[in-house]
């Protein structure tokens, strides 16, 4: 049997769509959506992955992707995804998603490499509310920018194809335990 997954992700500067594009690399054939093309989607994968950037210590906002996308706009050297804006987000994206008891998911996010209490981890809000619908979280994962707007820091795309081969193994085999993510 062929293990299928979904990799939903949101994105700003284009890091987490790239971390998302090598996780499904490293997963083998997952399909990859942002999360604007991802609303009323009925697929129901053997896993689900879910990212973000971190903004604010969390998941991004509707207003702090707005913030984040003018202020790229007005420095002008920054590239802005297309989608950077649509709705939905993906706060809202989660809060919509059908419950799905015992299916398997797995949460990322991308975040300046600095500490976890500085920062704050997007992964863990996204872990959390994945639990409320259900889901068994079977790990998590931050990779790492070198600023606010990226670019990804050297071998993060590497690390992002390896995680996915290892999410890959765990939700075929069912091997590794649920990671607590707290928040």
């Amino acid at each position: 049997m062929v293990m299928t997954a979904l990799i939903v992700y949101e994105s700003i500067y284009g890091n987490t769509r790239a971390v998302a594009e090598a996780l499904a690399e490293g997963l083998g054939d997952a399909r990859v959506l942002p999360v604007h093309e991802a609303a009323g989607h009925t697929e129901e994968p053997d896993l689900l992955v879910v990212g973000g950037p971190t903004h604010m210590h969390g998941l991004a906002t509707a207003r702090s992707r707005q913030i984040a996308a003018s202020a790229a706009h007005e420095d002008g050297g920054v590239a802005v995804e297309a989608a950077a804006t649509a709705e939905p987000g993906l706060r809202k994206w989660l809060h919509e998603l059908p419950d799905r008891p015992g299916a398997r998911a797995a949460a990322f996010d991308t975040r300046l490499d600095k500490s976890p209490w500085l920062t704050g981890v997007a992964s863990r809000g996204i872990a959390k509310r994945l639990r409320r619908h259900g889901y068994e979280i079977v790990d998590s994962e931050s990779f790492l920018v070198e600023d606010s707007e990226g670019p990804l820091e050297q071998g993060e795309i590497e690390r992002a194809r390896s995680w996915g081969a290892k999410l890959a193994t765990m939700a075929a085999g069912g091997a590794g335990r649920p990671q607590e993510a707290s928040a």
